[in-house]
């Protein structure tokens, strides 16, 4: 049997952190970021980002909507706490599918309790009926949302305009 020990000096042992702490700094610098996007843009086809943090206020989520060119009326007309089931059914699959053709994933969330706001929207071309713009938030970031007609024959989609 070894027995081995080994006694580090003071300037060793701070050599040692240092080197560490440059390491990781270095990492930490340099290793993009996979969660919606650089700094919670998600860039779009047409070279424009769309910003989907900080929205803390109702003129954030409007001016959210807008960045879609959407218009919607005034106040939310629903605003209501629902919680990410943690198992996703096949209606919820399909919902998260939308999500992530626009860059989303509500699979990070499952159990949380989100808000969702419901506006009305105005500018809505060829649809019949009323036209609802659904954004979920959760801690002041959009992570998901959809535009959906309430018509029994509607339609649901991203935020972009088809």
């Amino acid at each position: 049997m070894f027995v081995y020990s080994l006694r580090a000096s003071t300037l060793k042992f701070f050599a040692v952190v240092c080197v560490a702490l440059t390491a990781l700094i270095t990492m930490i610098t340099f290793i993009p970021s996979y969660d919606g996007g650089e700094l919670g843009y998600i860039t779009t086809g047409k070279e424009e980002k769309i910003s989907y943090d900080k929205i803390k206020t109702e003129q954030d989520r409007v001016g959210f909507l807008s960045q879609f060119g959407w218009s919607v009326s005034g106040d939310p007309v629903e605003v209501a706490e629902i919680t990410v089931p943690s198992e996703f059914d096949k209606i919820f699959m399909g919902y998260n599918e939308i999500q992530k053709r626009q860059g989303l994933d509500l699979s990070k969330y499952k159990n949380k309790t989100v808000t969702r706001y419901t506006y009305e929207v105005t500018n809505y071309a060829g649809a019949e009926g009323k036209v609802y713009a659904n954004i979920l938030v959760y801690r002041n970031k959009v992570i998901g949302g959809d535009i959906c007609s309430a018509d029994a024959s509607g339609f649901i989609h991203g935020f972009e305009k088809t």
